[in-house]
């Protein structure tokens, strides 16, 4: 049944489409994501806070990639040190929402970024994807999207119907990353938020449960090994495949 057919009810009013088979979504639980080249592993300090404080730290290729700007849309960062960092893992592994992964090198076993998954509303079938961390040696690399694939996989067979993805509106690389990754732009909330004393408008994104088997489709096109050379380039950008319904 297709959500956006109108519909009337008994007082000719507009009203949504019944979903007569919809059941609650299951809450994402702590559990490991494997994937070719990342593996998603439920949140430990004990395991993850030495390999993360030391791939935070790590420069970047520019000067946007310094370790402290990295987080200017995200808060400032909020460890000095690696007491501090392994104070604030520890926060964010007893939360389960958001419920937080480490990224890790499958090779190496080394954490290179975080991710999570927040606003879990299993009743709506609503999840969103956030607090995402990814260091120099994971950014914009084929890693990095794949960890994006898990999660969106995961999620969706979990039973949820919408996926949502949000970002300050003046964070220019979040925003190309959610439409790369095949979100839907919904608009802007303004005023929407107060971070360190400035006004953050936020962007919204999102991929319904339809339009997921065409965006898992091309993400695994993208993925493939068949995509990238022996040193590993692609061979086509992601934006250039197509979205096949």
């Amino acid at each position: 049944m297709n959500p956006t057919e109108r519909h009337c009810n008994d007082h000719g009013q507009p009203v949504g489409a019944p979903l007569p088979e919809w059941q609650t979504a299951q809450r994402p639980r702590p559990e490991t994501l494997e994937g070719r080249r990342v593996h998603l592993e439920p949140l430990s300090p004990e395991r993850h806070a030495d390999p993360l404080h030391v791939a935070f730290l790590s420069p970047g290729e520019g000067p946007l990639d310094a370790s402290e700007a990295r987080w200017t849309y995200s808060g400032g960062m909020p460890f000095r040190s690696a007491a501090e960092h392994r104070d604030w893992l520890k926060a964010r592994a007893a939360s389960q929402d958001p419920l937080f992964f480490a990224l890790v090198d499958p090779a190496s076993g080394r954490a290179l970024g975080l991710a999570s998954y927040l606003n879990i509303v299993p009743e709506h079938g609503s999840i969103e994807v956030g607090h995402l961390h990814f260091t120099p040696p994971l950014r914009r690399t084929p890693a990095a999207t794949e960890a994006m694939l898990l999660m969106m996989r995961h999620a969706f067979a979990l039973g949820y119907r919408r996926y949502e993805w949000k970002c300050d509106a003046l964070n220019a690389a979040s925003r190309r990353a959610a439409e790369r990754l095949g979100f839907r732009f919904e608009g802007v909330f303004r005023q929407h938020r107060v971070m360190n004393g400035r006004n953050r408008d936020t962007a919204w994104f999102s991929i319904l449960d339809g339009e997921w088997p065409a965006i898992e489709a091309r993400l695994e096109r993208w993925l493939s090994p068949e995509n990238f050379d022996a040193q590993g380039r692609q061979l086509s950008s992601l934006s250039a495949l197509p979205l096949h319904a």
